[in-house]
């Protein structure tokens, strides 16, 4: 089987459901700042960290709860005329979005009705702004920051996504790719999608084996997610 096939699919997502996300030590104090809502300080909180932690997971439950509007990060400042006493939920907050936008959107945020929710990789105090009045905002935004999963996210990840395909891996199975596989779970739901089609197409069980296979492939490949 070639490396092509053997390619991580990280485009599909599950819906994002508050239930299903995995509390640890990892994620106890941004879950803590998230469910604070809607007592956050001047409406806003910006939720960072890596790429793979779960901040569009956390944002997306949120905005479910909240009955948020999700904004594109494209949107122009006229956009935001409807939005005035609603919560907002705007996703990688720090990239591309105009100053115009943030700042009319942070000043929304402290209406009543309103809060706005921001998800990025870095904090909003290294982000870069033209505008004075934004830097300032900037500077003073509540942040929340997941730390990359940990073992009990990746555990306990891997497992529900075996589960869901009806698949009762060997007992060493997890643990071996806990240790070598990228710390993310669209990662963990990647590796056990592409173990299940393996293994369908070859008519072998999903061992341990056939897991350090597929991830020497991917390495070799230069597939692995960044």
């Amino acid at each position: 089987m070639s490396s092509r096939q053997l390619r991580l699919d990280l485009g599909a997502r599950a819906p994002f459901r508050r239930e299903d996300f995995i509390a640890s030590p990892a994620n106890a104090d941004a879950l803590s700042a998230v469910d604070a809502w809607p007592a956050w300080r001047g409406g806003c909180l910006a939720l960072v960290g890596p790429s793979g932690a779960g901040k569009s997971h956390l944002a997306q439950a949120w905005a479910a709860q909240a009955g948020a509007e999700i904004l594109a990060r494209e949107a122009p400042v006229e956009s935001l005329a409807g939005l005035a006493g609603r919560p907002v939920l705007l996703e990688d907050a720090d990239r591309g979005v105009s100053d115009e936008v943030l700042f009319h959107l942070i000043n929304m945020a402290g209406a009543r009705g309103g809060a706005l929710l921001l998800t990025a990789r870095t904090p909003p105090g290294a982000w870069s702004a033209a505008l004075p009045d934004l830097r300032s905002r900037l500077n003073a935004m509540p942040v929340a920051e997941l730390m990359p999963p940990d073992d009990i996210v990746l555990g306990a990840a891997l497992a529900k996504f075996f589960r869901e395909r009806n698949i009762k891996p060997a007992e060493d199975l997890v643990p071996y790719l806990l240790r070598r596989m990228e710390r993310s779970i669209p990662h963990a739901r990647a590796i056990v999608a592409i173990l299940d089609e393996t293994a369908d197409a070859e008519q072998r069980p999903v061992s341990r084996a056939l897991a350090r296979r597929v991830l020497e492939n991917e390495a070799a490949a230069g597939d692995m997610p960044e």
